[in-house]
């Protein structure tokens, strides 16, 4: 059956990935090894598998990617130190029968020792930190949409009072228009009224202000 991607990933998925990639490290082997193993089970590509790790999964397991790594480096050594006692017991003796008695016996318990073990208290406290990064992933996901909606609303309300303030400049704008017509209308009609007075004979009356501060109209050609 050929792969084909698949967009959902539910939470078995992602632990099933996170298992396979931190076997894979502990054990000396690549990601992509791990990336094809879960896509052989997942019904998916390796591709997939690996943007899925790097995007969303790794991230939550940076302490198991550092204690599985350090698991690898500590039975490299194991292995390397069982070798070396292996090739020395093959050189001629240079030393006594008991003291290579005593090496032999002491090497199974340094590479017991080197390398951490885990009991089922870490694993049930590593399913429950799990488990609530779990939850603290979907509250962050629920606030995120709810966040996005509300950028949603605000954003509509800014194009409406953008539209509302372009209307209201175009107003704005064609009362300057009508006013500049008016002024120009009151303008005319004042110098046309001046200007038929003055062919009549007709004098603009005269105005001086009395002690107390009030204007009085002088009679004509009075000073």
């Amino acid at each position: 059956m050929a792969k084909v991607r698949q967009d959902a990933w539910s939470h078995e998925d992602d632990l099933l990935l996170a298992e396979t990639v931190l076997r894979h490290i502990r054990e000396g082997s690549t990601q992509l090894n791990a990336f094809d193993e879960v896509g052989d089970k997942l019904n998916r590509t390796s591709a997939a598998c690996g943007f899925r790790w790097n995007a969303e999964v790794r991230m939550k397991y940076d302490n198991a990617i550092d204690l599985a790594k350090r698991q690898r480096k500590e039975k490299k050594r194991a292995i390397s130190a069982g070798m070396k006692k292996t090739y020395s017991t093959q050189q001629p003796a240079t030393f006594s029968s008991s003291m290579e008695e005593v090496e032999l016996s002491d090497s199974p318990k340094q590479i017991t020792n080197s390398t951490p073990t885990i009991n089922l208290d870490t694993v049930i406290q590593y399913l429950r930190e799990l488990k609530k990064d779990y939850h603290a992933s979907n509250q962050s996901k629920s606030a995120l949409v709810s966040i996005e909606h509300e950028n949603t609303t605000l954003k509509s309300k800014v194009e409406e009072l953008q539209d509302k303030l372009a209307d209201t400049e175009k107003q704005l704008a064609t009362m300057q228009e009508d006013y500049q017509t008016f002024i120009q209308i009151m303008d005319r009609a004042r110098k046309m009224t001046v200007f038929n007075d003055n062919e009549n004979g007709f004098v603009a009356p005269a105005f001086r202000m009395d002690k107390n501060g009030n204007l009085e109209q002088l009679a004509n050609g009075s000073n």
